[in-house]
């Protein structure tokens, strides 16, 4: 018999196939469920989630842990949200919370129990070389989860089992029906970690005030007022309230750019506008889970968004910052997401977007290298 896991059992598809599996491969399984968010509303699946991951426990004869991280979360997650949107940011709270709960708070949590290695039911690889993990991208590359974990420190990263890395969505399901577990037709979850699918701006105006202020073209011609700047992100096309107008064509409004010190949201008609454009960005919060930065300046490829195709990008590290050049433009890159790092399928690290720098900020010629400098 191999050595205790424990899987964190969510009460999807995912993670309940990852026991399975673990349990099919000789492992000795337990599995935890976690609460980090806690609310009465409509919105909130807790009670459903933590219901379906017991049954998926009974189905599958495994011992089933529960545990709230909620304070934790609130504090190094939710916490950060929310000052990320005062800021006029982007937040991906998803990232963090991999990074502090669910390969932190969970693992150490586990350890205690005497566990050798928890699992998730990401959809990522671990490859271990020379006594070192690498994070790898899925089999499934619609699904692969590593922009998410990007953040995870690699000792964690060391003591994680992916069971579902070199498998592809539509067998997982596959192998959930087969095996008759109760939540095989259970919907895949897309709201903001443990906060749910909910109306966002609503859900966001009852923790920040609203500072509201004009929607305006660039050229200053006034068309309307916004709630607030963090209300809105950068190629934010619904939601402005602008509708039809006499003196504009009929097409619809893009957010190209905030104007913080006068609390402006400008919008534009052209959704591929210069200003939302990016040709280079930089970022902080630099973490890498390969150990170490590649040598640079050095050619490699990022997402700054999950499901997105990895794009070829210049890479260079100054002032303890990730400066990166895109070969290609482009569109709707937001202070406050992540750019993360790939050589092939290895995913290297990545950092928080501080500054972007548009099209409109450089016009070289086409074959002209663009500087990487920012003002």
């Amino acid at each position: 018999m191999k050595d205790l896991v424990i899987v964190g059992l969510s009460g999807g598809v995912d993670s309940a196939v990852s026991a399975a599996l673990l349990l099919e491969s000789g492992y000795r399984v337990e599995a935890l469920h976690m609460v980090n968010w806690e609310s009465d509303d409509a919105y909130c699946t807790r009670v459903e989630d933590e219901a379906a991951a017991a049954a998926v426990a009974r189905h599958l004869g495994i011992v089933l842990h529960r545990a709230n991280f909620a304070p934790v979360y609130r504090q190094w997650v939710f916490k950060d949200f929310l000052d990320e949107y005062r800021a006029g940011r982007t937040p991906n709270p998803d990232i963090l919370c991999n990074r502090h709960i669910k390969f932190s708070a969970f693992l150490n949590w586990a350890l205690r129990l005497g566990a050798g290695k928890i699992a998730t039911g990401h959809y990522a690889r671990v490859n271990i070389g020379n006594g070192q993990p690498r994070l790898m991208m899925a089999q499934d590359r619609n699904k692969d989860q590593t922009y998410f974990l990007h953040a995870v420190r690699r000792e964690a990263l060391a003591q994680t089992l992916f069971p579902l890395g070199d498998l592809i969505k539509s067998e997982v399901r596959s192998i959930a029906r087969k095996i008759g577990l109760p939540n095989h037709a259970r919907p895949d979850s897309t709201g903001i970690c443990f906060i749910g699918e909910r109306p966002f701006r609503d859900f966001l105006s009852t923790y920040l005030a609203e500072i509201p202020g004009p929607i305006e073209t660039e050229t200053g011609q006034v068309l309307g007022r916004h709630r607030g700047l963090h209300f809105y992100t950068l190629g934010q096309r619904s939601g402005l309230g602008i509708g039809g107008r006499r003196d504009a064509i009929e097409a619809p409004w893009y957010v190209i750019s905030k104007d913080q010190s006068r609390r402006a949201l400008i919008v534009a008609q052209n959704p591929v506008h210069p200003r939302l454009m990016a040709l280079a960005l930089q970022a902080d919060r630099i973490h890498w889970i390969a150990g170490a930065p590649p040598v640079v300046p050095t050619e490699v490829s990022i997402r700054i968004r999950h499901r997105q195709t990895p794009v070829p990008a210049m890479l260079d590290i100054r002032n303890s910052l990730i400066h990166l050049e895109f070969l290609n433009p482009l569109r709707a890159v937001a202070p406050g997401q992540y750019a993360v790092v790939y050589r092939g399928e290895t995913c290297l690290g990545g950092g928080r977007i501080i500054r972007v720098r548009s099209v409109q900020e450089s016009t070289p010629s086409p074959r002209q290298r663009i500087k990487m400098d920012f003002p």
